[in-house]
């Protein structure tokens, strides 16, 4: 469905997006994970065709998005970070100016959007102004004007910022919705959990490059069958390392003054891990473990936890 190759993009000589590729499969809700600031929405704004790409290439269905003009931008549906509605109009009206942008009209018009206010709940509110409502209910609006048109791919940039669990866990149930439905979705995001349980493949991007890609499976592979310890206290980085030659089958993720980050296989208990740390000399204050997950991997990848 959308094939991205090595595109690259730049603002006043810093790197925003390094030469990434990944590819979304019809059907799929495929995952872009990374903090804020890592490229997520650049890459966005590049296939939306808000901004353009100082090299690489996009591919939606087998044709160049670059040349291919606002023809073949109406198969995308775009629901960006920064909510994207007229406060002042009541939802009906928001998503008739919408549906209008995309030629809709008539019967179609009124059917569609009757369609997307009992499916993001809001049917009884329709009538309402924007400007009254919730942040979670301006995200669900904000997520039906992305579906008007019955868009073949739905971008959804970082879509449940700034509401809470509940309102969350309903937009989390919408994309859910909207992908047994046949839409395709890219769905960027800086929560773990959301990855998790939303995208069967995704990608792992920090710094403008992505670190990792495929299947969740595949993924956590990359850590392999370890745990991640991470340790605080007193110490020197080079204290830490040394533990390497004490115990083989530890690896060292990161070390730095008073803190490090060690790789473990779950096979072997910690035990013996904990003796070596306090032999070599560490003064320990806290000891935390992760067993392998999405969160591991961005650890071993970058050395530090998926921040915000």
């Amino acid at each position: 469905m959308l094939k991205i190759e090595n595109l690259v993009k730049s603002f006043n000589g810093t790197i925003a997006v390094d030469r990434i590729s990944f590819e979304v499969r019809k059907g799929e809700i495929f995952g872009f994970l990374g903090p804020n600031g890592a490229g997520k929405t650049t890459t966005i704004n590049m296939i939306s065709g808000l901004l353009k790409p100082d090299a690489g290439a996009i591919h939606l269905d087998g044709r160049d998005m670059l040349s291919g003009g606002p023809a073949l931008r109406k198969n995308l549906g775009v629901v960006p970070q920064d909510v994207a509605l007229y406060e002042e109009l009541n939802a009906v009206e928001n998503l008739r100016f919408w549906g209008g942008l995309y030629g809709l009209k008539g019967a179609p018009l009124r059917r569609r959007i009757d369609e997307l206010l009992e499916a993001t709940g809001l049917a009884d509110r329709a009538k309402e102004r924007v400007s009254g409502y919730s942040g979670g209910m301006k995200r669900r609006l904000n997520m039906a004007a992305g579906m008007v048109h019955k868009p073949k791919l739905l971008l959804l940039d970082e879509p449940t910022v700034g509401i809470d669990p509940q309102a969350r866990n309903h937009m989390l149930g919408l994309v859910r919705v909207f992908a047994k439905q046949g839409t395709t979705i890219l769905y960027t995001t800086h929560y773990l959990d959301e990855a998790e349980s939303l995208c069967g493949r995704l990608a792992i991007i920090d710094h403008g490059r992505i670190l990792a890609s495929g299947t969740q499976d595949a993924i956590k592979r990359i850590v392999g069958e370890n745990r991640l310890v991470r340790v605080t206290g007193r110490f020197s980085g080079i204290a830490a390392e040394r533990l390497q030659k004490k115990i083989k089958s530890l690896t060292v993720v990161s070390a730095a003054e008073n803190e490090a980050v060690f790789s473990l296989p779950v096979a072997q208990g910690t035990g013996r891990f904990l003796e070596a740390l306090i032999a070599g000399g560490l003064e320990i204050e806290n000891v935390g473990i992760k067993e392998p997950s999405l969160d591991s991997v961005f650890i071993k990848l970058t050395g530090r936890e998926l921040r915000d």
